[in-house]
């Protein structure tokens, strides 16, 4: 078994239906986020990651994302020909940025399962997983932070951020203890799905990136269905943990969930702000608005 991370699994099959009527047609892995689809943020941030094998689990109905991170020779022909050298290296930018494999999921039957349609492609070797919805800024990328830990500890690990209040209640979250050498890792001992907020273990919520061992994908085997026939990570994850250390690392940045409409809101907004060519512009046009 190889013990560096090299590929990194996108789960990508889900139906999307927070954006319904819009994702009735486009994948919500589609939908822009200022200029860019949201999940393209994350493979940017996979190959700044060091990841050299972005594996895409996709669903019906998805073919777009193929055709997106493709090359689209009527385009860059029609581009070229008009002169417009800036928007050709743009298009050809997004074809050539990663290696890229795909593989369908049949039935959206949870994140587990999900994750597991990617066994073959990843073999025997620890593996990252990024959810695109998750969209994450960073001056050192999120997935090369955790990656560094893994690095360093030698054991899966999850993304977390801190959250007071009765907001945890929205996630999992992980329980355990924090490293006395490093106040960011957390030596997990357990996991608990949207507890309440009086229960929560801790303060510690997992968001959407991971990097595993190969053995979960036959502990995934194993996991006995729950709601729905889902097949959930956080289950695999847990009997990972009976037999293997995991740890939890409170990542450097700001993280935006672009699967919820105000989310994805925010995150239009303060990525606008921020783009040189029009960020003053849009910002005074916030001003404006008096709000």
């Amino acid at each position: 078994m190889s013990n560096r991370v090299r590929k990194a699994v996108f789960p990508a099959g889900g139906l999307g239906t927070r954006f319904l009527p819009a994702t009735k047609v486009i994948p919500k892995e589609m939908l822009a986020l200022v200029d860019k689809p949201i999940i393209q943020y994350g493979v940017e941030e996979a190959i700044a990651s060091g990841i050299e094998h972005v594996i895409i689990v996709t669903g019906r109905g998805k073919g777009t994302m193929e055709d997106h991170f493709d090359h689209s020779f009527e385009l860059d022909a029609t581009l070229e020909r008009r002169g417009k050298t800036e928007l050709l290296a743009v298009s050809r930018g997004v074809a050539a940025m990663a290696h890229i494999s795909y593989v369908r999921q049949k039935e959206p039957l949870g994140l587990g399962h999900a994750v597991l349609c990617a066994k073959e492609l990843v073999g025997d070797e620890p593996f990252a997983v990024i959810l695109p919805d998750d969209v994450i800024e960073a001056e050192t990328p999120c997935l090369k932070q955790i990656m560094d830990v893994f690095d360093d500890k030698g054991g899966s690990v999850l993304a977390t951020m801190t959250i007071e209040g009765p907001e945890i209640s929205a996630y999992g979250v992980l329980a355990g203890e924090q490293d006395p050498a490093n106040p960011r890792i957390y030596n997990c001992t357990g996991m608990v799905e949207k507890p309440k907020f009086e229960e929560a273990p801790s303060t510690q919520a997992i968001i959407g990136r991971y990097v595993l061992t190969p053995r979960v994908f036959e502990l995934l085997e194993q996991t006995t269905p729950g709601a729905g026939g889902e097949i959930q990570l956080t289950d695999g994850i847990k009997a990972l943990l009976k037999e293997e250390k995991v740890f939890g690392y409170t990542f450097e940045g700001k993280r935006f969930d672009a699967g919820d409409k105000f989310g994805m809101l925010q995150a239009t907004v303060e990525f606008a702000l921020k783009r040189p060519e029009f960020g003053d512009r849009f910002r005074e046009y916030l001003k404006g608005l008096g709000l």
